[in-house]
């Protein structure tokens, strides 16, 4: 079975992670976030995955040199001009004539896929989604339903507390490839606002599978730090490599992620955040909440905390303090980070 990753564009709400790695690629628990996402796919029985994406795949063919991840064949559809949602859906499975998945880029799930499926032929939709239910629904799109699951219809970030529903459209979809043939082609067409609501008007044609299991878009700093300490705390699998076996580790490190040929020197401290591969934290530096970019450097007695974002091959002065911080490596973003220290602290 085939399915469709909308790996979208350059992550900008992620950078400075972004800046030097695709948002697909920055590891969740020292695991690349993509890989996650196709192992659970393979795991419900995905074999073929088209990446589709806004920008060249040159990152991704150097990760995945064989075109392979395990069983799993990898091909590319690149967009020349953004096409939206619906668009980039219906270039990446052209010429499909079988039943098909579509996954958002930014989701972490344990969905269990293949019940979704099931529900989908049992009911013959031609378009199944993923509904999970959250505490505020204000900042989404809820979908209210009828009871067999039938979608009623789509209301975007209804006032707080004046929402119909608390499920939300999750970003996971199973489709029939006559939805194809409702998108217009190579123009920008939103799937959730355009080709759904319209779908909404036949019945019988559109559902909502409701799965109240582990759900998060990382597509935001919080968010993906959320997702790594998550690993950590065993809402999530994948919580035995959570310190690299390369990784030194002098100082304390509690509740944390430690990638690869990290260095956590003697008197310093990491709580509650991620060091990716060879950042190094020396003597008395303290970081808590927050993700240290691959080879970024903390001298001795800086403090990074409140979720402080530290791009890749930064360098922070020794007793500089940083709450909330979001420092671009040089030649990205408006600072010049290797000079940010001597500014003392940033709030």
């Amino acid at each position: 079975m085939k399915a469709v990753l909308l790996v979208g564009g350059e992550g900008t709400r992620l950078r400075p992670l972004t800046y030097t790695t695709p948002k697909a690629l920055v590891p969740i628990a020292n695991v690349p976030f993509l890989e996650r996402q196709l192992q659970w796919l393979a795991s419900h029985g995905i074999d073929e995955v088209v990446l589709s994406m806004g920008y060249l795949p040159e990152p991704f063919v150097e990760h995945f040199p064989s075109g392979r991840f395990g069983d799993v064949k990898l091909s590319y559809a690149v967009e020349e001009k953004p096409l939206g949602t619906a668009g980039g859906i219906r270039y990446a499975a052209d010429g499909t004539s079988d039943r098909f998945v579509v996954c958002n880029g930014d989701v972490l799930t344990t969905l269990d896929l293949s019940a979704m499926i099931e529900f989908h032929v049992d009911r013959d939709a031609e378009a199944s989604i993923y509904l999970c239910e959250v505490d505020d629904p204000s900042a989404f799109g809820v979908v209210p339903t009828r009871s067999d699951g039938e979608l009623v219809g789509f209301i975007e970030k209804p006032p707080r507390g004046h929402a119909p529903t608390n499920w939300i459209n999750a970003g996971v979809y199973v489709l029939e490839p006559s939805v194809l043939d409702r998108i217009p082609a190579r123009i920008s067409v939103s799937i959730e606002r355009e080709t759904f609501p319209r779908m909404v008007e036949r019945r019988k044609a559109l559902y909502g599978f409701q799965w109240s299991g582990y759900w998060l878009d990382i597509g935001t700093p919080e968010k993906y730090l959320q997702a790594n300490l998550d690993v950590v705390a065993g809402k999530l699998p994948g919580g035995d490599g959570l310190i690299d076996p390369t990784a030194v580790i002098e100082g304390e490190v509690r509740d944390s992620v430690i990638g690869p040929g990290a260095w956590v020197a003697p008197g310093a401290v990491v709580e509650r955040s991620v060091l990716l591969a060879g950042a190094r934290a020396e003597h008395g530096v303290r970081i808590a909440d927050s993700v240290i970019g691959p080879g970024a450097i903390l001298k001795a007695g800086a403090v990074v905390v409140d979720v402080s974002i530290v791009g890749q091959g930064v360098e922070i002065n020794g007793g500089a303090r940083l709450a909330a911080a979001r420092v671009a490596p040089a030649g990205f973003g408006d600072q010049e980070p290797m000079r940010f220290g001597d500014q003392g602290s940033r709030a």
